[in-house]
This record gives C-alpha cells, sequence and structure tokens, in this order.
C-alpha cells in the first residue's frame, strides 16, 4: 500500500486559490443543511446551483456524503438497472404519499455524467426522465424532520426499487409524516422602496422547470395575490428576468387565472422557470413561492397597494 503523507492532504489550502475554493464549498454546504432543515430536496436544491453555476459536478458526489451520509444519516442502496425505466407520473405521485421521508437519486448515465434526481418532483414525468438499462442508480432515503428508524428507511430503499420495477406498493404508515405542515416560516423583509437596479449583462437563458406543491387547502385569491407580489420582487431585485409559469403542462401567462380555474387543490405541483441574462436566488425564489402556496400567504400581502416586497 502506497502510503500519502498526510500534509499533502492540506496542499489545497496552501494557496489563496485553493483556500477560497474550499471556503466557498464549505459556505454552499452549510447554506444547502439550512434549506434541507426547512424542507427542500437536496436533489433539487443541487440541480439549482449546478444552474446557477454556483457549483461544479464533481461538487455533488461530496456534498451528498457530507450531508445525506454524515450529518443526516441517510440509508441508501445501490441498483443496475434492469431494464429502462421512465419516471412516470404514476410514481411520483406514489412517492409523493411518503411524506415522512425523502429520496434522493444519484444517477450514472450513459454519457459518464451524474445526474442527481428528486423523485418526487413532478418535472420528471413532464420531461421523460428515463433512467437507462444497467446504468448504476444510487437511492438515499432519510428525513431531517421525522425520527425514522433505520429498518424504516432500508425498506423504504426496497420498496423504491419495486416501484421502478413496475409493482404496485403499498404506502406504509411509518412514511407518512407525523405533521406534515411543520415547515418553519420564513421571515419577509420589511416592505421598502425598490433599490437602485442592477446591471445585468450575459446571454440570457431558461432554467429547468421547478415544482412547487400548493399546501393550502386550495390555491384560492389571497395565494395569487402573494405569489404576484413575491415575483415582482423578484423581477424588480434582477431587470430583465421573467418568471415563466406552467399548470399541468400549460403555461399559464395570467397567474390570475389559476385561481379563477379553481381547481388547483392541495398537493397540485405548480411549475416554473426563470428567464433572464442574470438569474439568481432561484432556491430562494422557490421558497418564497411555496409559503405563497402554503397557509402562511398572508406574510406577502403587508405594505401599501403597489408596494414592492425586499424579498431579494
Amino acid at each position: 500500500m502506497i502510503e500519502v503523507d498526510s500534509a499533502n492532504k492540506l496542499n489545497l489550502l496552501s494557496s489563496r486559490a485553493g483556500f477560497n475554493l474550499a471556503l466557498r464549498h464549505f459556505k454552499r454546504v452549510l447554506a444547502f443543511s439550512s434549506d434541507i432543515e426547512e424542507g427542500e430536496n437536496l436533489a433539487d436544491l443541487l440541480n439549482e446551483a449546478l444552474d446557477e453555476s454556483e457549483i461544479q459536478e464533481n461538487q455533488i458526489r461530496p456534498i451528498i456524503n457530507s450531508l445525506l451520509i454524515q450529518k443526516y444519516n441517510y440509508a441508501y442502496k445501490s441498483h443496475n438497472l434492469f431494464e429502462s425505466i421512465s419516471l412516470s407520473k404514476e410514481i411520483i405521485e406514489s412517492l409523493n404519499q411518503w411524506s415522512a421521508i425523502e429520496i434522493v437519486i444519484l444517477y450514472y448515465n450513459p454519457s459518464s455524467e451524474i445526474s442527481v434526481i428528486n423523485p418526487k418532483n413532478y418535472i420528471n414525468a413532464a420531461n421523460e426522465q428515463r433512467l437507462v438499462k444497467d446504468e448504476l442508480l444510487v437511492c438515499y432515503a432519510g428525513s431531517s424532520h421525522e425520527d425514522v428508524p433505520e429498518a424504516t428507511l432500508k425498506s423504504a430503499l426496497d420498496d423504491f426499487y419495486r416501484l421502478l420495477s413496475g409493482e404496485n406498493v403499498a404506502v406504509r404508515d411509518d412514511y407518512k409524516a407525523s405533521n406534515v405542515s411543520a415547515v418553519p416560516e420564513p421571515a419577509p423583509k420589511a416592505v421598502v422602496k425598490p433599490s437602485a437596479p442592477r446591471q445585468s449583462s450575459g446571454k440570457r437563458r431558461v432554467t429547468t422547470k421547478y415544482g412547487v406543491n400548493v399546501t393550502n387547502e386550495v390555491f384560492h385569491n389571497g395565494n395569487v395575490e402573494a405569489w404576484k407580489k413575491i415575483i415582482d420582487s423578484y423581477t424588480t431585485a434582477y431587470p430583465g428576468t421573467e418568471i415563466l409559469v406552467w399548470y399541468e403542462d400549460e403555461k399559464i401567462n395570467d397567474i390570475n387565472a389559476l385561481f379563477k380555474w379553481g381547481k388547483v387543490k392541495h398537493g397540485c405541483p405548480i411549475m416554473f422557470s426563470v428567464a433572464g441574462e442574470e438569474i439568481k436566488d432561484v432556491s430562494k425564489l422557490k421558497k418564497y413561492l411555496f409559503e405563497g402556496a402554503s397557509p402562511r400567504f398572508e406574510a406577502f400581502l403587508r405594505g401599501a397597494v403597489g408596494s414592492v416586497l425586499d424579498l431579494f
């Protein structure tokens, strides 16, 4: 066995560039940890950070190891797929009933790249996310909120692969959260006048679609007004950006239509993406939209008519 001088392990920190790189990585890990404890799925957070060039692909596995394995004690199981599989709407709907358990997939796709996937996110069905035969899939199951026994997590891993193989899997009681509404409420900043617009530069692009599940009984007029306030705050902070909204694969040009339809109910996902030259704070935007679609929407309705919330 070749012994490595322990001092060499710190070579990365011996230069200013290396130290700053490590510091940025540690700060990002801490930010992800905070988001996970607010109910976010790490796969969604990593994909948002990749979209915004805040992390690189080679950081994915170290982040998963430090958070899911070391910090939150997720169980995991690897599996080479016996056949090609699509993450269908039916599979995603089944997994969304496992409210006590978060699932993250690490998929080694045929192009030798790593994909990190939240199998509860409906965007995977809309994008026809496909997992190819013989490729490696590692599934992680755990929770940052519920005290889920290790035996339950291991059973969930087995049931997850059974779902992928097409079996009907009953939703066990210990897969369900004891208090699914216990998500901390973010505190919007005070209502102020818009600050000076930031200058944007670069090529216009569009992020992937992100899902926001409605946790209010219905997505009513108050939720609509909260979303309008949140979106106005974002586009004011980042001039030239546009928030694109979809529901059931239909682009929504007027958010008021979501209320008028009267069919967006508890558990329904509303999709959004961000278009523009300077795209930042997508994770924060998603968290605010989640709160705006919850019973806590009134937090975003404060202030004078026509005022803009200083959220970003």
